[in-house]
């Protein structure tokens, strides 16, 4: 096809050239794709030998998509709005031609052998957004008629690029979202912080397609951002100085409390660490706020390896992302926090364990002590002033004195476990437990079944002691089920219907289907601590549940067969 027949032709010819041009700009959806076919029609259509489409970035240049019959270093070339004949198109919406740039000494030269360019604006929902420009090696190789078809196949291509806008965002905002819901899937399945973390880093690299992330957490004094997490990243990075809040970019993010890019991190005078970036071949960066409870606590910084401008909606992307995120590290904090309360339970368990144990013995002890000071006073003292025997006989009543004492002591400490009465909200103290054990059930494929009566008031009881009580039942119908299954928790109350007046009952129920406990086992679950043979689980730990149920003036039953499961019930009197 010659040049005139190409820029020349009878309407009819135009037409069904601009419907061949129409039909190749929208067969793809992939923005690139589309770019390339706009292009290559708009070029195959005038004749001419080569061309590029540079579209406006947020941040005012001109940055080349597709580039064709030019060098491959061209898609580096970023334009300032206003520079060379598409950037002066860009700026006014005018369409321009230079017949003979030969003629121009400032001309931008993309290719050494160009002598004619023409260049068109490309609308998008009526704004300029871009530009088209066809270069030939022939001087006058384009005239006027050039750019009025130019004009037209930009209006095309303009609505094509829209679409594959519109469904790039739609595409990323279902991915996106997708994403967000594999990943809380996957944070929340994160049984520690530091897994959790890396968790987050790793998919939020994946879900924008980022060449590396890190995550840095505030520490406690809330001056220093130290890096905690990262993927993607390299050695140099990962042994970087700590950041100072008020010394550094991502202080900035953590004070202002909301997201903030750098187009390029290896030249940016905002960046502390430009050497690193450079060696580790990072350039844009997204920074985003980690807050939970309106909170910052930290932030999400994500790199890509190439120039980039961040739009809105990544930048929404990741800022839910980094909500999530968040979310989880608050949880697997708790649930780390849990483990340690729940040593801290166990250790109180024994602790108060040994005090019941010291109380029982000392009462034991002043038994057969008190028989023998009784025995001691009745034994003859009328020894001659030289028998030795006198003196042993008063030893051995200050010795018995001296043991009195201590029991007395012994005595004194227990009754310091006696409970401290306060209101207390049972429903809720029950809730909270199920928030602790919530981890460790799902770990051990356990099933919480909570069921609490709404009519239960608030009664005078020591939450402490009844919370350490309460889980004692729940930990060992946990360990009971190591296979898996139901652990139930009910509540009832039950109004007293004595016209004497006594109290109504609450009725804490703690079910499990493990593997259930033979008669033997059951007699002495409660039983004395002296009497007791097994140190933890139905040992120790139920004789402490019985003890803080006595105490508070009710009852513990138990229901149990093997292989049927355990359940334990606790009647307390409500003391308003």
């Amino acid at each position: 096809m010659s040049t005139d027949e190409s820029i020349r032709p009878d309407p009819v010819a135009r037409l069904e050239a601009l419907l061949r041009v129409s039909e190749s700009v929208h067969a793809s959806l992939e923005l690139r794709d589309s770019l390339e076919r706009i292009l290559g029609e708009a070029v195959r259509l005038v004749g001419g030998d080569a061309g590029l489409l540079a579209l406006m970035s947020p941040m005012g240049f001109l940055e080349i998509e597709a580039s064709t019959g030019l060098p491959v270093g061209v898609r580096s070339v970023r334009l300032r709005i206003g520079e060379g004949l598409a950037g002066r198109v860009a700026r006014t919406g005018i369409p321009g031609l230079v017949e003979d740039v030969s003629h121009q000494p400032s001309y931008l030269r993309f290719h050494p052998d160009v002598a004619c360019e023409v260049a068109v604006p490309l609308p998008v929902s009526g704004e300029v957004r871009g530009v088209l420009t066809i270069q030939s090696f022939r001087p006058r190789a384009f005239d006027r008629s050039t750019l009025t078809l130019l004009e037209d196949l930009s209006t095309l291509a303009g609505t094509a690029i829209r679409n594959t806008w519109l469904y790039e965002k739609a595409r990323l905002k279902a991915r996106s979202q997708e994403s967000l819901v594999r990943v809380g899937q996957i944070i929340n399945s994160a049984l520690s912080l530091d897994e959790a973390l890396e968790v987050v880093t790793r998919e939020a690299t994946s879900l924008l397609r980022a060449k590396m992330c890190s995550l840095l957490m505030l520490d406690p004094t809330g001056q220093w951002l130290d890096l905690r997490a990262s993927h993607g990243a390299g050695e140099r990075y990962r042994q970087k100085p700590r950041l100072a809040v008020d010394e550094s970019f991502a202080g900035i993010v953590v004070r202002r409390g909301r997201p903030m890019q750098l187009e390029d991190v290896q030249v940016s005078g905002r960046y502390q660490n430009v050497s690193v970036a450079r060696e580790e071949k990072l350039v844009s960066l997204l920074s985003v706020p980690l807050a939970y409870a309106g909170k910052v606590i930290g932030i999400l910084n994500l790199y890509t390896g190439e120039p980039h401008t961040f739009s809105d909606e990544e930048v929404r992307v990741l800022s839910a992302y980094a909500e999530l995120s968040a979310l989880a590290l608050e949880r697997a904090r708790l649930y780390e926090r849990t483990l340690v309360v729940e040593e801290q339970l166990r250790e109180s368990e024994r602790l108060t364990a040994l005090g019941l144990l010291a109380a029982e013995l000392a009462h034991e002890i002043r038994n057969p002590l008190t028989v023998m000071k009784m025995l001691h006073h009745s034994v003859s003292t009328d020894f001659a002033g030289d028998d030795p025997r006198s003196t042993d006989l008063r030893v051995m009543g200050e010795k018995i004195d001296h043991l009195n004492r201590i029991v007395d002591r012994v005595l004194d400490l227990a009754r310091r476990h006696e409970p401290v009465l306060a209101l207390t909200n049972l429903n809720r103290l029950l809730e909270d437990l199920g928030i602790l054990i919530h981890h460790k059930c799902r770990v051990q494929g356990v099933e919480q079944d909570t069921r609490l009566d709404p009519r239960i008031p608030g009664f005078q009881g020591d939450a402490t002691q009844l919370e350490q009580a309460f889980l004692n039942v729940i930990l060992n119908s946990i360990e009971a089920m190591p296979e898996g299954g139901r652990l139930r928790i009910r509540t009832r109350w039950l109004p007293s219907r004595d016209p004497s007046g006594a109290p109504d009952t609450v009725v804490i129920r703690l079910s499990d289907t493990g593997s259930g406990m033979p008669r033997e086992q059951r007699e002495r679950a409660f039983s004395s601590l002296l009497s007791t043979t097994k140190p933890k689980g139905t040992g120790i730990g139920l004789a402490v549940v019985a003890r803080v149920v006595e105490t508070h003036e009710g009852r513990v039953r138990i229901w149990s067969r093997p292989g049927r499961g355990t359940s334990v019930g606790m009647f307390l009197p409500i003391r308003l």
